[in-house]
């Protein structure tokens, strides 16, 4: 029986080294720093996957590796089913908070609507955004009714199945890669467990009141680590924001910008796959700046899907650098971490 089945959603754990130690290089994360556009972040094409896979999983394990951040086109997800996901999210954070608080977070799931709510390390003050989390098995009462919200379920149900199966595609060329069976992280990822934890998060980053404009001391995501396995994230055009530390070099603080672009979808490696390569794959830092004065200051939208995997996966490397930890236990460790004020 494994741990995440001993333990209830709820039960706090204590930080483990590991999590200090992340924590720890977080928190000195978050000078503003420089910027530079010398760094590369590729774009790689699975088209014809099924006949290049060998040649894509080299060109995705590269990027991985020197950066931990790539883009992917001709990934098989219509843009119309992109812009769909969009306007949907933009109906619900349109609602009035009161009616959002229905739905409130539920920590210990990663599910529902919560505002302010995420303290990074690398700041000390909330992320000025609001964010609506969905988990399939958890989401029991926090679905906007149909008089609420027509469409809004049978859209994000459809687009999370969409992100989860090219989730699947990107980390079995990972799988290959590390000597894994290729159908491993699937496995490990499966929809049909109640242990499923991936999460589809619509995000909502406000826009610049006037009268902050001026002097804009809060940022809109702080620096920080994903603590998932891959993540996919999609971006508006004109919406831009998102800023790439590569290298966790915390010395040198050189952040790159990733362009909004609806043709790619930006990826990143997460903690949980450094861990589960060897520190290998790397996690890295990134950010969501503020605009600067003359820049767009209107509100930001973004989609992220978090391949996480099920709760009574085992994460453990082929070199078993690392203890062997549930996936349950140590997604627990890292969102207490990160949803409490410092």
């Amino acid at each position: 029986m494994s741990t995440a089945t001993l333990l209830s959603p709820s039960t706090p754990l204590p930080p483990t080294a590991s999590a200090q130690s992340e924590l720890a290089k977080e928190s000195r994360m978050g000078a503003m720093g420089s910027e530079t556009g010398q760094r590369e972040i590729r774009r790689i094409s699975l088209a014809d996957y099924d006949q290049r896979k060998a040649q894509i999983a080299d060109e995705l394990w590269s990027a991985a590796v020197d950066v931990g951040f790539f883009q992917i086109v001709d990934h098989g997800i219509d843009l119309a089913a992109v812009r769909e996901a969009f306007a949907t999210s933009e109906r619900f954070f349109a609602l009035p908070d009161a009616v959002k608080a229905q739905w409130p977070h539920q920590k210990a799931n990663n599910v529902g609507w919560e505002t302010k709510a995420q303290v990074r390390p690398s700041t000390g003050t909330p992320d000025q955004k609001e964010s609506y989390q969905i988990t399939r098995p958890h989401m029991a009462g926090l679905w906007p009714s149909e008089a609420e919200l027509p469409g809004f379920q049978a859209t994000m149900l459809a687009f999370e199945a969409d992100c989860w199966a090219l989730g699947m595609k990107v980390l079995s060329c990972f799988a290959d890669k590390l000597g894994f069976a290729s159908d491993f992280f699937t496995g490990a990822h499966d929809p049909a467990s109640p242990e499923y934890q991936s999460t589809l998060r619509l995000l909502h980053y406000y826009a610049i009141p006037p009268e902050a404009q001026a002097h804009l001391d809060l940022w809109r995501a702080g620096a920080h680590t994903d603590f998932d396995c891959l993540t996919l994230l999609y971006q508006r055009p004109g919406q831009g924001g998102l800023q790439v530390c590569p290298g966790k070099e915390m010395a040198s603080q050189a952040w790159t910008s990733v362009e909004p672009d609806e043709a790619a979808i930006t990826c990143n490696i997460g903690d949980m796959l450094m861990r589960w390569s060897d520190d290998l794959l790397p996690s890295n830092f990134h950010r969501v700046k503020n605009p600067q004065p003359g820049e767009y200051m209107g509100p930001r939208y973004s989609v992220a899907f978090f391949c996480q995997a099920n709760r009574d996966a085992v994460i453990e490397g082929p070199q078993k650098k690392y203890p062997a930890i549930t996936a349950g236990d140590y997604l627990r460790q890292r969102v207490a971490a990160n949803f409490k004020p410092y």
